[in-house]
């Protein structure tokens, strides 16, 4: 029961990053660049892989995918804990691709993010591992 309990709480700080992300990405300018020259040039500008769409859109677009990532990982994690506890136990896959996403997350966010999210990330690797033993 325990174990259950970690991966929950797991699943709740990566709910919780994935959604505030999902919520400062739409509803704050705390991911737009300090300087308002660049962020204008980033609404003008079109990645060479496509003139369709700027920069900007294509940032806001990769911060939204990213924090639907966070909150599909969480949502099916969180189901699996609560309802599926035994299947979830005897599926190896699951259990490994469940620690292989939480793991890479953290190292992104070491190597590319900021204190939070590593903070949040490594809280949630430790629990998820709890949870399995």
């Amino acid at each position: 029961m325990l174990a259950q309990w970690c991966l929950l709480l797991c699943c709740s700080v990566v709910l919780t990053l994935g959604s505030l992300h999902a919520w400062l990405t739409l509803a704050s300018e705390k991911f737009s660049p300090r300087d308002d020259a660049l962020k204008a040039r980033l609404q003008e500008v079109a990645p060479r892989i496509s003139k369709q769409t700027t920069m900007w859109r294509a940032g806001l677009g990769f911060h939204l995918s990213h924090s639907l990532g966070a909150i599909l990982f969480a949502l099916v994690y969180g189901y699996l804990a609560w309802f599926a506890w035994d299947f979830l136990m005897g599926a190896l896959f699951l259990r490994a691709l469940g620690l292989v996403y939480l793991l890479t997350m953290l190292v992104l966010a070491v190597k590319f993010w900021f204190r939070i999210p590593v903070m949040g990330l490594a809280l949630s690797s430790v629990l998820y591992v709890l949870s399995q033993i």
